[in-house]
């Protein structure tokens, strides 16, 4: 069968330095301040090369595709092959604990042998941006989906679905003025009270009391007339009076 090779290119960097480091004590990690540590380092540089993130997809004529990602040591002059390492496993490649420049690299000769190998970034950019490499290999190879970003983003939208407050067609809102059942705009309160027009619930509420200092400057009023007395037919007889010699009427 016909096979295609295609390579990408994910991440390349000119000058990374290669140190050979000690085999690691402690199931912490790497610390990489004794790599460098004045002035007897445990760690020796031995190369500057550059530093290269390749994709290699195979591809045949029954459509099955084989995803291979390699981390490449090379000259960085010549171009020649100084060592790789497959990245199988995220334990591949494993940050120093002490430093975002610092890497432990384990590389694979031929034969299958593998050593760790210390590299470091002259500059954190650099650094940061190889960490992002790596990670778009582990989505290529499956180790980490993309479905938990998409699902974040799927999560926050429903959220925002949740939390419509829009008015829907034929809502109204229902403002309350001075009381519980009392409704604007002509609603109907809760004990069937009719609509209102606005100068009969504009004098519905009492005025406010005077102020304290303005009562003294009241005008008094007259008492109102009393009311007419109406002529009366009955004589003093008839209403219990003497007329008589000594009466009281004479």
């Amino acid at each position: 069968m016909d096979a295609t090779t295609i390579t990408r290119v994910l991440f390349s960097t000119p000058n990374i330095h290669v140190y050979t480091i000690p085999p690691l004590t402690s199931t912490k990690g790497f610390l990489a301040a004794s790599w460098t540590a004045p002035p007897r380092p445990t760690a020796k540089e031995i190369f500057t090369a550059r530093l290269r993130v390749v994709e290699s997809s195979i591809s045949s004529d029954d459509a099955a595709t084989d995803l291979a990602i390699e981390i490449r040591l090379e000259d960085s002059s010549t171009g020649d092959l100084f060592a790789a390492a497959p990245y199988t496993s995220s334990a591949v490649v494993q940050a120093a604990l002490d430093s975002a420049r610092f890497f432990a690299l384990r590389v694979q000769g031929e034969g299958g042998m593998k050593a760790t190998l210390g590299i470091g970034f002259e500059d954190r950019s650099p650094a940061f941006d190889f960490g992002i490499a790596l990670t778009e290999a582990r989505k290529l190879l499956g180790w980490e989906g993309s479905g938990a970003v998409n699902g974040k983003v799927k999560e926050g939208l429903a959220e925002e679905v949740k939390r419509d407050f829009s008015l829907k067609e034929g809502e109204k809102i229902h403002v309350q003025v001075g009381g519980k059942n009392r409704r604007v705009h002509g609603q109907v309160g809760q004990h069937g009270e009719g609509p209102k027009d606005e100068g009969t619930a504009l004098f519905s509420i009492a005025p406010p009391p005077p102020p304290a200092g303005k009562a003294s400057e009241r005008v008094a009023l007259p008492p109102p007339p009393p009311p007419k007395a109406q002529a009366s037919s009955k004589n003093a007889q008839d209403l219990g009076f003497d007329d008589g010699e000594f009466g009281e009427f004479q």
